[in-house]
């Protein structure tokens, strides 16, 4: 009994005194390693988070070790931090470079399955930001944190229909009705509609295969937007970070 009400005063003392050093070295750190967490900045936060969690939950780890380890490791990521804005070389080593994965309302599949990312991985961030369409997209670009940034048409951020007074019928959210060829056709009755419509759209845009798609949605105004699986966009932008 008096063993396990020492073992449990150490780990609370241990708590007390970690815990104000840990967020003294975050801060240390900086606002890039806790906000954008780029690859680097993550393999940080998870070794310090795996050296104070066996410090808390060991007591036979030696206290004063733990300590030295954090400060240690704070002032490896704030050199490290330093070192990649000194050097790009260095900086492209240690994270991802931002990779485009829309140009001009155009899935970018071989970019996406590079970063191993889905469509459902790029469609869900774009719902995330209020995007339903990718044909109201130019540019879109996965960061090295992981985060999507959308640059959208001309035409999407100029004053809009409603701005003006004039109303008109919205075409509402694109629904997936191909992905990676496989058609969906409980998407096509959603609208009225069946596969011999879906193959004379296709081939009115020239296509004759449907294993050809990347990826088509469809909105409620029965306009089909088209990804090619071998979709190759000029003029696509080069981003360095």
């Amino acid at each position: 009994m008096i063993e396990t009400i020492k073992e449990t005063l150490i780990v609370l003392g241990r708590i007390v005194t970690i815990l104000p050093l840990l967020l003294f070295i975050t801060i240390y750190m900086g606002k890039r390693a806790i906000g954008e967490l780029p690859v680097f900045d993550f393999l940080i936060i998870l070794v310090l988070g795996s050296v104070v969690g066996a410090d808390i939950a060991d007591p036979e780890v030696q206290h004063l070790q733990t300590g030295i380890a954090i400060i240690a490791i704070g002032i490896l990521q704030k050199v490290v931090s330093k070192l990649k804005i000194a050097n790009r070389f260095i900086g492209r080593l240690l994270t991802f470079e931002p990779t485009v994965v829309i140009q001009n309302g155009k899935l970018l599949r071989r970019n996406i399955k590079k970063i191993n990312y889905s469509v459902d991985n790029v469609l869900q961030m774009l719902r995330e930001k209020d995007v339903f369409s990718i044909d109201d997209i130019e540019t879109a670009i996965i960061e090295s944190s992981g985060a999507l940034s959308v640059y959208k048409r001309a035409q999407k951020q100029t004053a809009t229909a409603g701005d003006l007074g004039i109303l008109h019928s919205s075409p509402g959210i694109s629904v997936p009705v191909i992905m990676e060829g496989t058609v969906y056709p409980n998407v096509l009755q959603q609208y009225d509609l069946d596969d011999q419509w879906l193959k004379q759209e296709l081939l009115r845009k020239g296509i004759h295969d449907t294993n050809e798609i990347f990826y088509a949605s469809i909105n409620k105004n029965l306009e089909l937007h088209i990804s090619l699986k071998n979709e190759n966009p000029r003029n696509l932008p080069y981003l360095y970070h």
